[in-house]
Protein backbone atom coordinates (compact mmCIF):
# COMPACT_ATOMS: atom_id res chain seq x y z
CA UNK A 1 0.00 0.00 0.00
CA UNK A 2 1.05 3.06 -0.58
CA UNK A 3 0.33 6.33 1.01
CA UNK A 4 0.98 10.04 1.13
CA UNK A 5 0.92 11.68 4.61
CA UNK A 6 0.78 15.25 4.20
CA UNK A 7 0.15 18.22 7.09
CA UNK A 8 2.04 21.60 8.46
CA UNK A 9 5.25 21.52 10.29
CA UNK A 10 4.87 20.37 13.90
CA UNK A 11 1.82 18.77 12.91
CA UNK A 12 2.58 14.99 13.78
CA UNK A 13 2.81 13.78 10.30
CA UNK A 14 6.21 12.09 10.59
CA UNK A 15 4.66 10.89 14.25
CA UNK A 16 1.71 8.87 12.32
CA UNK A 17 4.29 7.77 10.00
CA UNK A 18 6.33 6.27 12.32
CA UNK A 19 3.34 4.64 14.43
CA UNK A 20 1.75 3.22 11.06
CA UNK A 21 5.56 1.76 10.16
CA UNK A 22 5.33 0.02 13.76
CA UNK A 23 2.24 -0.94 13.22
CA UNK A 24 2.80 -2.69 9.74
CA UNK A 25 4.84 -5.57 11.50
CA UNK A 26 7.42 -5.41 8.30
CA UNK A 27 10.74 -4.61 8.65
CA UNK A 28 11.07 -1.29 7.89
CA UNK A 29 13.59 1.20 5.84
CA UNK A 30 13.76 5.12 6.55
CA UNK A 31 14.68 6.96 3.72
CA UNK A 32 15.64 10.46 5.27
CA UNK A 33 15.46 13.26 2.27
CA UNK A 34 16.93 15.48 4.91
CA UNK A 35 20.67 17.41 4.59
CA UNK A 36 22.15 19.20 7.98
CA UNK A 37 22.89 22.68 6.12
CA UNK A 38 23.18 24.51 9.33
CA UNK A 39 22.82 23.88 13.32
CA UNK A 40 18.86 23.69 13.37
CA UNK A 41 18.61 21.48 10.80
CA UNK A 42 21.11 19.04 12.08
CA UNK A 43 18.91 19.36 15.45
CA UNK A 44 15.78 18.39 13.77
CA UNK A 45 17.72 15.42 12.19
CA UNK A 46 18.74 14.44 15.41
CA UNK A 47 15.25 14.16 16.88
CA UNK A 48 13.75 12.31 14.15
CA UNK A 49 16.86 9.85 14.62
CA UNK A 50 16.05 9.77 18.60
CA UNK A 51 12.71 8.99 17.99
CA UNK A 52 13.53 6.19 15.58
CA UNK A 53 13.47 2.98 16.52
CA UNK A 54 17.35 1.34 16.76
CA UNK A 55 16.58 -1.55 14.48
CA UNK A 56 15.38 0.34 11.76
CA UNK A 57 17.41 0.35 8.55
CA UNK A 58 17.59 3.97 7.74
CA UNK A 59 18.94 5.42 4.30
CA UNK A 60 19.77 8.85 3.73
CA UNK A 61 19.33 10.44 0.17
CA UNK A 62 18.55 13.63 -0.84
CA UNK A 63 18.15 13.51 -4.74
CA UNK A 64 17.72 10.17 -6.22
CA UNK A 65 15.03 8.72 -4.18
CA UNK A 66 13.37 6.73 -7.02
CA UNK A 67 16.80 4.87 -6.83
CA UNK A 68 16.71 4.54 -3.30
CA UNK A 69 12.77 2.77 -3.29
CA UNK A 70 13.86 0.80 -6.06
CA UNK A 71 16.72 -0.74 -4.48
CA UNK A 72 15.09 -1.25 -0.51
CA UNK A 73 11.73 -1.69 -1.66
CA UNK A 74 10.39 -5.19 -1.40
CA UNK A 75 7.38 -7.21 -0.08
CA UNK A 76 8.13 -7.73 3.00
CA UNK A 77 9.20 -4.33 4.14
CA UNK A 78 7.37 -0.56 4.80
CA UNK A 79 9.41 2.01 3.54
CA UNK A 80 8.74 5.12 5.11
CA UNK A 81 10.23 8.35 3.10
CA UNK A 82 10.56 11.55 5.52
CA UNK A 83 10.26 13.67 3.54
CA UNK A 84 9.20 14.52 -0.12
CA UNK A 85 9.12 18.41 0.08
CA UNK A 86 13.04 18.38 1.80
CA UNK A 87 13.37 16.67 -1.42
CA UNK A 88 12.45 18.93 -3.30
CA UNK A 89 13.92 21.46 -1.70
CA UNK A 90 17.33 20.19 -2.65
CA UNK A 91 16.43 19.54 -6.27
CA UNK A 92 14.92 22.68 -6.76
CA UNK A 93 18.65 24.21 -5.10
CA UNK A 94 20.48 21.67 -7.42
CA UNK A 95 22.73 23.44 -10.46
CA UNK A 96 21.53 21.25 -12.35
CA UNK A 97 17.55 22.83 -13.31
CA UNK A 98 16.11 20.13 -15.18
CA UNK A 99 17.16 17.58 -11.64
CA UNK A 100 13.86 18.34 -10.34
CA UNK A 101 11.81 17.07 -13.35
CA UNK A 102 14.04 14.56 -14.39
CA UNK A 103 13.76 12.85 -10.51
CA UNK A 104 10.04 14.12 -10.04
CA UNK A 105 9.43 11.64 -13.46
CA UNK A 106 11.45 8.87 -12.57
CA UNK A 107 9.97 8.39 -8.66
CA UNK A 108 6.11 8.92 -10.64
CA UNK A 109 7.37 5.81 -12.60
CA UNK A 110 8.77 3.73 -9.72
CA UNK A 111 5.63 4.27 -7.08
CA UNK A 112 2.85 1.78 -9.13
CA UNK A 113 5.44 -1.00 -9.18
CA UNK A 114 6.96 -0.72 -5.49
CA UNK A 115 6.35 -3.77 -3.90
CA UNK A 116 5.51 -3.67 0.18
CA UNK A 117 4.45 -0.64 2.27
CA UNK A 118 5.16 2.75 1.60
CA UNK A 119 5.16 5.73 3.80
CA UNK A 120 5.26 8.72 2.03
CA UNK A 121 5.30 12.17 4.40
CA UNK A 122 5.55 15.81 2.79
CA UNK A 123 4.44 19.23 4.06
CA UNK A 124 1.27 20.52 3.17
CA UNK A 125 2.96 24.10 2.14
CA UNK A 126 -0.27 25.47 -0.14
CA UNK A 127 -3.21 26.88 2.59
CA UNK A 128 -1.43 30.01 3.11
CA UNK A 129 -0.71 33.24 0.73
CA UNK A 130 0.74 33.23 -2.33
CA UNK A 131 4.78 33.96 -1.80
CA UNK A 132 6.07 37.40 -2.69
CA UNK A 133 9.64 35.54 -4.13
CA UNK A 134 9.77 33.51 -7.57
CA UNK A 135 12.12 30.53 -6.31
CA UNK A 136 9.35 30.33 -3.06
CA UNK A 137 6.42 30.01 -5.69
CA UNK A 138 8.06 27.58 -7.51
CA UNK A 139 8.11 25.58 -4.44
CA UNK A 140 4.69 25.76 -3.21
CA UNK A 141 3.11 24.88 -6.76
CA UNK A 142 5.71 21.87 -7.54
CA UNK A 143 4.93 20.56 -4.36
CA UNK A 144 1.29 20.82 -4.61
CA UNK A 145 1.68 19.27 -8.24
CA UNK A 146 3.84 16.74 -6.80
CA UNK A 147 0.91 15.90 -3.79
CA UNK A 148 -1.87 15.57 -6.39
CA UNK A 149 0.23 13.41 -8.67
CA UNK A 150 1.24 11.32 -5.78
CA UNK A 151 -2.11 11.14 -4.23
CA UNK A 152 -3.53 9.73 -7.71
CA UNK A 153 -1.07 6.27 -7.23
CA UNK A 154 -1.59 5.93 -3.72
CA UNK A 155 -4.13 4.02 -2.24
CA UNK A 156 -4.31 6.18 1.16
CA UNK A 157 -3.53 9.96 1.48
CA UNK A 158 -3.77 11.83 5.41
CA UNK A 159 -3.78 15.00 6.43
CA UNK A 160 -2.34 15.50 9.68
CA UNK A 161 -2.93 18.62 11.62
CA UNK A 162 -2.55 19.21 15.74
CA UNK A 163 -1.79 15.76 15.79
CA UNK A 164 -5.19 14.47 14.48
CA UNK A 165 -5.21 12.14 10.91
CA UNK A 166 -7.86 12.96 8.80
CA UNK A 167 -8.29 10.30 6.14
CA UNK A 168 -8.51 12.20 2.73
CA UNK A 169 -8.15 8.66 0.47
CA UNK A 170 -8.67 5.27 2.16
CA UNK A 171 -9.10 4.40 6.15
CA UNK A 172 -6.65 4.47 8.71
CA UNK A 173 -6.18 1.34 10.65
Amino acid sequence: MRSLILGGARSGKSALAERLAIDSKREVVYIATAQAGDAEMASRIAHHRARRPQQWLCVEEPIQLADALREHARGHRCILVDCLTLWLSNLLGDADEHAFERERIRLLDALPELPGDLLMVSNEVGLGIVPLGELTRRFVDEAGRLHQAIATVSERVVFVAAGLPLALKGTLP
